[in-house]
């Protein structure tokens, strides 16, 4: 009777450390799931972060700790059916594409297909309130960008507008070219990035201000002090040759921070009377 009542011992100890060990084994399992679970949802929070950084300002408030990045808020009206994103053409270009994209903030129509400015130098001559700013354009190695900056100049397109934006943190550039003075207005038309490969944008660069690839329009940003942390991803069209003092003034008097910490509207309004292009 004695060896039984020891085996059924023996069984019942063995059956309780089965039972352990399952249960051990699904805590272990499910602590396992919660660790990738906890882990999925930091890397779609960091991802959710870098969106933010990445698509602070021109129009929307960015955070006070991300770095701004000289962008175009979307057009507030679409256009009905998709439109593809302009490739980059070999430079100098002999042809631009020119996509439609929403509703212009002053209609003047999308420039020439073939470049009519190829082949020579041109200066433009920013007049703005706060005196003359000069402007070498480089069109042979940006030929389509310059174009259209040719093109919107003599159609009186960025007469009268305002500079949107001065960001004095991080990056250093004064925003300008949206005639609705939002960050949000385009010429309805995008065309694709140039002159991309190795880009800087130390002090004295004119870029275009972009949405994303292919997305360019009307807006542009000059550069007052170098700004090593913006990646290459808005073409360089140009140099400052004149009048970088009088940008450099208006960062002295620092934004309103509307969009963070030295991230806003200029305190110094900036007024874009008129831009006139010469040849070299």
């Amino acid at each position: 009777m004695a060896g039984k009542k020891e085996r059924q011992r023996k069984l019942a100890r063995e059956r309780y450390e089965r039972q352990q060990a399952r249960r051990i084994h699904r805590a272990h399992r499910w602590r396992t799931i919660g660790i990738i679970a906890a882990a999925s949802c930091a890397v779609i929070a960091l991802g959710a972060g870098g969106y933010v950084a990445l698509a602070g300002g021109g129009g929307t408030n960015a955070s006070a700790t991300s770095t701004p990045t000289p962008t175009t808020s979307s057009t507030a009206t679409a256009t009905p059916t998709a439109t593809p994103t302009p490739t980059q053409a070999a430079e100098p270009a002999s042809h631009c594409t020119y996509a439609p994209n929403g509703t212009a903030a002053r209609k003047v129509g999308a420039p020439p297909a073939k470049p009519a400015y190829k082949g020579a130098q041109y200066k433009a001559t920013v007049k703005t309130n706060r005196g003359t700013i000069v402007l070498d354009l480089e069109n042979n190695k940006a030929t389509c960008t310059v174009n259209s900056f040719i093109y919107l100049a003599v159609k009186k397109y960025f007469n009268n507008t305002t500079c949107h934006r001065l960001t004095t943190s991080g990056i250093y550039v004064l925003q300008c070219g949206d005639p609705t003075g939002t960050g949000s207005g385009g010429p309805g038309y995008k065309f694709a990035n140039e002159n991309l490969a190795g880009a800087k944008y130390t002090e004295g660069t004119v870029a275009m201000a972009n949405a994303g690839p292919g997305t360019n329009g009307s807006q542009f940003f000059l550069v007052y002090r170098n700004s090593t942390t913006l990646p290459a991803s808005y073409t360089p069209f140009g140099k400052i040759v004149g009048g970088l003092g009088i940008i450099q003034n208006v960062a002295k008097a620092g934004t309103d921070n509307s969009n963070g910490n030295g991230d806003g509207h200029p305190k110094e309004k900036v007024t874009i009377e008129s831009v006139t292009i010469t040849k070299a």
